[in-house]
């Protein structure tokens, strides 16, 4: 039934309309019959839309694969810090939406939009794109082929996540296999994208004598919100009770504006009263490419057959949506329809947010796991103590307290591969410790001073026919966010520059010099050039592993020239990327239900006139949803899984409220909103003009 069907009454009042603030609506744009593809109803300029949403996604989501790494890796951000940028971006891809959408629907139409300005600048142009492209899609259809403009979302939907898919894989190869000037080549990793912008413009233009192109029909925003203010306070002149009641509290502009424009202001604001609780799922979904990416840096990507860089593991999200796009609907959706279950696109809707909900309790669950598999931190009056003996013979290493009490006291091995690091307690927040080192015949005592939470080697080498030993820190060292951390000591006697190919070069001091960290991305490094004033060798630093911290000890004790002892201060990540997949494949199941369902029932309520505001306000909630993400990030002070937990029961409640308002809420058909402006008079009936409502199921 038509919510906005009148009445039949005993008695009319026809309340006197003025149009004198709103232009007149253009003619509806011809029907023009356009070709469609191998005899079918789907009109064949929608295979450049699609093609253009492709490669302007490629774009979109190539850059994006890249950036929560680009902030943590190139620019040295904190991971807070990296993931608020990366959400604050991505809110404000989905804010200029607004902006495009009262341009195409207001002055230059969907089409000049799309390829004037979407598409000529990538920093606004997101905004130009998003609202006007899926809109202008489901405009190629006739009425009539209602269905098959259904199943083009789908298929639109495909299309974004075909592109997403290629380039979430190859972007990151591009930045890590590639190396610009010694590092990881963000340029390509960033042009490429960069040129299928271009390609997308080229493939939109040659679809440009196809497209069925609605004329823009005036300032559709600026009457919406002229409406909307007429009819509150209108609402709040006439409060007294002498004029008429009505049904709606939109009724009150029917004395200025057209009926036709309060009903399509009607079905607007329905539908943004609906979309209230929808950000919260995007900031669950939108979390794959930063808390999502930084989870899986601290795991292992090597997967036996194939090793997975953190950033490509985002590519699970649009490969499974190509498969589960045609599952759910040639299958799922079917096979629920045959069990006489009414699967409506709010149910479908909400049934997506309760999978992102598991989704993100299994997130939580990995986390916890990661958490108890990685090396524990020192706590406060704690440190952590490995020695090195550099020496040539056996060193007897005892630590005495302040008191002369042993604290730890063992026998290590010349380049003896020390496997953990031991704990020590200590009094204050410092604390000067005794250390007992004999060697030989010779007893060596030294002090060193420490302070509480730090990691600390201490250092035994030759010093004649003696010993000497120096306490260096490996603070640096409690996370490396995926990547492979290594220091060297240089036991020549002159200084080793040392070219790892991502930075400039590591100098390491002659006689038993200390370099500083350095990161490096996971691999197998069988020849490290070095050199010193004297000659230029190559060092075998073999496997460096996922997260994995390695000292190496430069030396020369052999006839085959320097060659590195490696010893690995801390193991790699222990827990495989795969674990990844359930919470992947829940939360892409969850997306596919509420997003893919979510454009189609966005443009079929949508009244003619606002289509593309309508797809803007869509848009509107992902943006809501990143700054959400953002003010958790900077603000919660939570660990990590308990903000996973946070994000799944903070959804599951929006779930709660977002059934209860689809169950009041009636969805419009397509002639609902189609009436002409002398068909839909006010209608009253004693002293209330009235426009029948009802209540549904959800």
């Amino acid at each position: 039934m038509n919510p906005f069907q009148k009445n039949d009454s005993k008695e009319t009042l026809f309340l006197p309309v003025s149009t004198e603030e709103v232009p007149p609506r253009p003619p509806s744009f011809p029907e023009k019959p356009s070709p469609k593809i191998c005899g079918s109803n789907y009109p064949l300029s929608i295979v450049f839309i699609v093609v253009n949403e492709f490669c302007e996604r490629f774009s979109y989501y190539g850059m994006k694969a890249v950036l929560t790494l680009y902030f943590l890796y190139f620019l040295h951000w904190s991971e807070n810090t990296s993931t608020s940028v990366y959400h604050a971006f991505s809110s404000l891809c989905y804010f200029t939406p607004i902006l495009g959408a009262a341009i195409a629907d207001s002055w230059l139409g969907k089409f000049k939009v799309l390829s004037m300005v979407g598409l000529s600048l990538i920093a606004l142009g997101t905004g130009g794109i998003k609202p006007c492209v899926a809109a202008f899609g489901g405009d190629q259809f006739e009425e009539k082929h209602a269905e098959e403009r259904t199943r083009y979302f789908s298929v639109f939907y495909l299309s974004i996540n075909a592109g997403s898919l290629i380039s979430t894989f190859v972007t990151p190869m591009l930045r890590g296999d590639v190396q610009c000037f010694g590092k990881d080549c963000y340029a390509l990793a960033f042009g490429v994208p960069g040129l299928l912008m271009l390609i997308a413009l080229v493939v939109f233009a040659m679809g440009s004598k196809l497209y069925r192109k609605p004329p823009p029909e005036g300032n559709i925003l600026n009457q919406v919100v002229k409406c909307i203010w007429f009819a509150i306070s209108s609402r709040f002149k006439n409060h007294s009770g002498d004029s008429p009641k009505r049904e709606h509290w939109l009724d009150w502009a029917a004395e200025k504006y057209p009926k036709q424009l309060i009903m399509d202001v009607k079905a607007l604001t329905r539908v943004l009263f609906l979309y209230i609780p929808l950000p919260m799922f995007w900031a669950l979904l939108d979390q794959q490419g930063s808390r999502w990416t930084l989870q899986a840096t601290r795991m292992n990507g090597n997967l036996g057959f194939f090793v997975l860089q953190p950033d490509q593991m985002q590519v699970l999200n649009p490969f499974l949506v190509l498969i589960f796009i045609p599952l759910f609907d040639l299958v799922i959706y079917r096979l629920v329809s045959k069990c006489g279950i009414n699967f409506t696109s709010l149910r479908k809707m909400a049934v997506g947010m309760i999978l992102a909900c598991l989704a993100f309790a299994v997130a939580a669950a990995v986390e916890i796991k990661i958490n108890e598999m990685a090396p524990h931190q020192p706590d406060s009056q704690e440190i952590f103590l490995q020695v090195l003996n550099l020496a040539d013979d056996e060193v007897k290493v005892t630590v005495l307290g302040d008191e002369n009490n042993t604290l730890l006291a063992e026998s290590i091995k010349s380049f003896q591969n020390m496997p953990h690091y031991s704990k020590l307690y200590l009094k204050t927040k410092s604390q000067n410790f005794h250390f007992q080192l004999k060697y030989h015949n010779v007893s060596v005592y030294t002090d060193h001073s420490v302070e509480e939470k730090i990691w600390y080697t201490l250092i035994i080498r030759e010093d004649g026919e003696s010993i000497s030993s120096m306490m260096v820190k490996d603070e640096e060292n409690k996370t490396t966010n995926g990547m492979t951390a290594m220091r060297f000591v240089n036991t020549l006697h002159e200084k080793v520059n040392v070219s790892l190919g991502t930075d400039a070069s590591l100098i390491v001091d002659e006689d038993y010099g200390v370099s500083a960290y350095r990161t490096v991305q996971r691999g197998e490094y069988p020849a490290v050039h070095c050199r010193t004033k004297k000659e230029d060798f190559s060092l075998n630093l073999g496997l460096l592993d996922f997260g994995a911290v390695y000292l190496f000890v430069i030396t020369n004790r052999t006839n085959q020239g320097p060659q590195a002892w490696k010893m690995e201060y801390m193991p790699a990540n222990k827990m495989s990327i795969a674990w990844q997949l359930p919470q992947y494949a829940l939360v892409t199941a969850g997306e596919v239900m509420f997003s893919v369902t979510g454009l189609e029932f966005s443009y079929s309520q949508a009244p003619s006139s606002m289509k593309s505001v309508l797809q803007a306000a869509w848009l509107l909630t992902v943006a809501v949803g990143n700054i959400i993400v953002l003010i958790v990030a900077q603000f919660s002070g939570l660990a990590q899984w308990a903000e996973f937990i946070l994000f799944s029961c903070l959804l599951l409640v929006v779930c709660l409220i977002f059934s209860i308002m689809g169950y009041y809420y009636v969805p419009l058909k397509p002639g609902d909103v189609q009436g002409s402006a002398d068909k839909q008079t006010p209608q009253i009936q004693g002293n209330m003009i009235n426009l029948e409502t009802k209540k549904t199921k959800f």
